[in-house]
């Protein structure tokens, strides 16, 4: 064969093996979700893909015999057009049989790059950047091919079957997008800068509800303003004016027996109108919803529209009230630092290496803000202050300190056994962290 003739047909194998490996990459790079997209967009080649990606067996037999079969062929035309023109290079220097081995290895190394270069990497690579549009114009060529060597690609295909039964493997592609999928693609997209971090963290914090108990985000005891149900109408407007919220609960002689709450919009309203304020008039008492103090937020979301209700009173096994929680509490715990005002942050950073954080704080929201993945013993408590009663063992005091993961957590106030400050420090030495992008 002529070395033009023969130049092209290596040139023809090349791009032979290029479309097999430009078939097999872009198929299996291809994204689910964009082409369920342009399939409901109209596009059928979309769903041609969508069906061999989930029995991919065939496709990827009839890509493998193209490939090996191109590059069998191009290995005999190479080395049988090239070989000669080499040797007879090298034959005005070396001998006729080291001549012909010069010619021979510099042959397959030319051959062999040349199908490594245009046939593999730069198809490959290509097919990685837009697999989608490319799958889509692969898609009918390479069902002809399947179609031509159906007998042969059914019987590669049976045989790597049973090879799969025999190992015990599953020969079928997983394509369940799971929360943590999501997560991943979502920090990507952030690093990229096409989601802002708070965006980010939003959505973390999403997927957080179910895992999340609702005594992470709820206004603890000892800081619940109620009501007595026999409260005359001086004590009422006392406290309303020292503690405005917009929720009251309503306790008969204690807050362990709350038979209701009342809403400050309704107490206003009399006080604007210049009427008495009694609790035992039941119409301004409202029927509350009780929630067990062992449910996640998202539970309790569920519950809140079950009931149309937007407030909440937590109790324990032991039936006795441990805080409140409120449609609000929930929301801001999604939105994170997007909502309510800055003098209520649970995290204040004094600088590089130092944070104050308040006590009841949950404890994902003091990994996310260090930089930690986990806290030990992390199923025993909910709160910095109970990781700090865990670690200790016992009740802290001023001064009390526990050092883990290369931080210092230090107790700086106690009020009533109750953990109010925590300084946490960083100590000398210790590695930073990689913190979400701000």
């Amino acid at each position: 064969m002529p070395l033009s003739e023969s130049l092209i047909v290596i040139t023809a194998l090349i791009g032979a093996s290029a479309f097999f490996s430009l078939a097999e990459i872009s198929l299996a790079a291809s994204r689910r979700l964009r082409l369920r997209q342009l399939a409901d967009e109209g596009d059928h080649r979309a769903d041609r893909v969508l069906r061999l990606q989930e029995n991919p067996g065939d496709y990827f037999t009839a890509v493998q015999i193209g490939q090996n079969a191109v590059a069998v062929l191009g290995g005999i035309v190479g080395e049988g057009t090239l070989s000669p023109h080499f040797s007879g290079f090298f034959g005005m220097w070396l001998g006729a049989s080291h001549a012909q081995t010069a010619g021979f290895l510099l042959s397959f190394t030319v051959i062999t790059s040349l199908f490594i270069l245009f046939a593999d990497l730069f198809p490959k690579r290509m097919g990685m950047a837009e697999p989608e549009r490319l799958a889509l114009r692969v898609v009918a060529p390479m069902q002809a091919t399947m179609a031509l060597l159906r007998p042969v690609v059914w019987l590669y295909s049976r045989c790597a079957d049973l090879l799969f039964r025999v190992l015990g493997m599953n020969a079928l592609r997983d394509d369940r997008v799971t929360s943590d999928d999501i997560l991943a693609m979502m920090e990507a997209g952030a690093r990229a800068g096409v989601l802002a971090a708070r965006e980010q963290q939003v959505i973390e914090n999403v997927f957080e509800l179910d895992t999340r108990s609702v005594a992470s985000s709820m206004s603890p005891r000892d800081r619940v303003a109620y009501f007595l149900r026999d409260d005359p109408d001086t004590v009422i407007r006392a406290r309303i004016a020292a503690e405005p919220f917009s929720t009251y609960p309503v306790c008969e002689g204690d807050i362990d027996h709350v038979v209701g709450y009342v809403d400050a919009k309704d107490l206003f309203q009399r006080v604007l109108n210049n009427q008495p304020i009694s609790l035992a008039d039941e119409g301004l008492v409202r029927k509350v919803l009780i929630v067990p103090d062992r449910l996640s937020l998202a539970e309790v979301l569920e519950q809140f529209r079950q009931v149309h209700e937007d407030f909440a009173v937590i109790v324990n096994e032991y039936s006795l009230v441990v805080g409140v929680v409120t449609l609000n509490d929930v929301m801001s715990t999604v939105m994170g630092d997007l909502v309510g005002p800055a003098d209520e942050e649970q995290i204040v950073r004094r600088d590089e290496n130092s944070w104050l954080i308040d006590g009841t704080t949950p404890v994902s929201d003091v990994l996310h803000a260090l930089g930690l993945d986990e806290l030990p013993h992390a199923d025993e408590y909910e709160t910095l202050a109970g990781f700090l009663m865990v670690m200790l063992r016992r009740v802290p005091r001023r001064t009390d300190s526990v050092t883990f993961g290369g931080y210092k957590f230090e107790v700086l106030d106690v009020d009533s056994y109750r953990i109010d400050q925590v300084m946490v420090s960083r100590l000398e030495g210790a590695p930073k962290p990689v913190l979400p992008v701000e």
